[in-house]
């Protein structure tokens, strides 16, 4: 039996050790609950971006941290050797690119931001999804027998986790009632990233992607939500609101304080080895910091307590770290439900 991943890390530490000195990541935090908390603390790779049973899940009777092995086994460790090679100046397969390419795609999906994202907009759309889905489903069945065809059971994918119960309440004269609900949660975003990362990703896989260096006198930071996807027009007109295939949408990630994974969507992209202009690799900068959740991770911490001044917030603090506490417990409770 493999013992349970209870610390799931949304930032891998194979790539926090990026920003390591002496073994350790210089980390500024964003909200902290009182002014005497220090701006900057140094954590190690394994303390910090985590939160407990992130990935975990009820399936049957137990928990489950088969997304989280998934995630570590298709998307983290292939990346290693490429991130190295990429940060070491050496040339970079085709193998070796797809390696980076898929690890930013996991890198995206997998941050409480994007959850919460994705739990806000599920909130709104999500029921009136399975109930157009089960209209739809029952007016082909319907179909299908005044027709007399025979329409054959389609095969589980073992994988599948969509959180959705159906069920079928039969009345003595020989019809019924058949009810689908779905829950928002833990187990739909996960379905979903499966989804993204094994079918959507086939967009980021047809773009054109190089490495772009800093300049001397500029390092580039990291956070916890690294992967921007951007929608820009100027220095000052710009948001993060894009998509893997968005035509002339830019998406980066930083490898290292002086490595970018880049590409500009639909266009061809700076050739490789290029190094930005001081102006532009400060701008990414500047954007990198703005683009972090709670935390951001930095070499070189400069002003930065100046582009992203932290919140102070003993209430807003509590809250969130509560609201994790519980997050596994309420999550399961829901899950379990399902099988009920």
């Amino acid at each position: 039996m493999q013992q349970l991943r209870k610390d799931n890390h949304y930032v891998p530490q194979l790539y926090l050790k990026q920003w390591s000195r002496n073994g350790k990541i210089p980390t500024y935090r964003l909200l902290v609950p009182n002014d005497n908390c220090d701006h900057w603390k140094e954590h190690s790779a394994k303390s910090i971006a985590f939160h407990q049973h992130l990935y975990t899940y009820v399936v049957g009777q137990g928990e489950t941290d088969e997304f989280e092995r998934w995630l570590d086994r298709e998307f983290e460790n292939p990346a290693e050797e490429a991130i190295n090679r990429a940060i070491n100046g050496e040339r970079l397969s085709r193998d070796n690119w797809s390696q980076l390419i898929r690890f930013l795609a996991a890198q995206d999906v997998r941050t409480p931001v994007r959850l919460k994202e994705f739990l806000t907009r599920q909130n709104e759309t999500f029921q009136s999804f399975i109930d157009a889905t089960l209209a739809n489903s029952v007016a082909e069945l319907e179909k299908a027998a005044r027709l007399g065809i025979r329409l054959q059971t389609p095969k589980r994918d073992p994988n599948d986790i969509f959180p959705v119960k159906v069920t079928v309440a039969r009345s003595t004269e020989g019809g019924g009632i058949i009810q689908a609900k779905g829950i928002v949660g833990r187990r739909l975003w996960l379905a979903c990233s499966r989804h993204m990362l094994t079918s959507t990703i086939s967009y980021l896989m047809a773009h054109r992607w190089t490495i772009l260096h800093a300049p001397e006198g500029v390092t580039w930071p990291t956070s916890d939500n690294p992967v921007i996807r951007l929608n820009f027009v100027d220095a000052n007109n710009y948001d993060f609101r894009g998509g893997w295939g968005r035509k002339n949408g830019e998406i980066l990630l930083p490898l290292s304080s002086t490595h970018l994974l880049y590409t500009k969507i639909g266009n061809r992209t700076f050739s490789r080895g290029t190094v930005l202009d001081e102006g532009t690799a400060r701008m990414i900068r500047r954007m990198l910091i703005e683009h972090a959740d709670r935390f951001v991770f930095a070499l070189d911490k400069g002003d930065i307590h100046l582009i992203r001044p932290r919140k102070v917030c003993s209430e807003t603090y509590k809250r969130e770290q509560l609201g994790w506490k519980n997050w596994h417990h309420e999550q399961s409770q829901a899950e379990a439900g399902l099988s009920l």
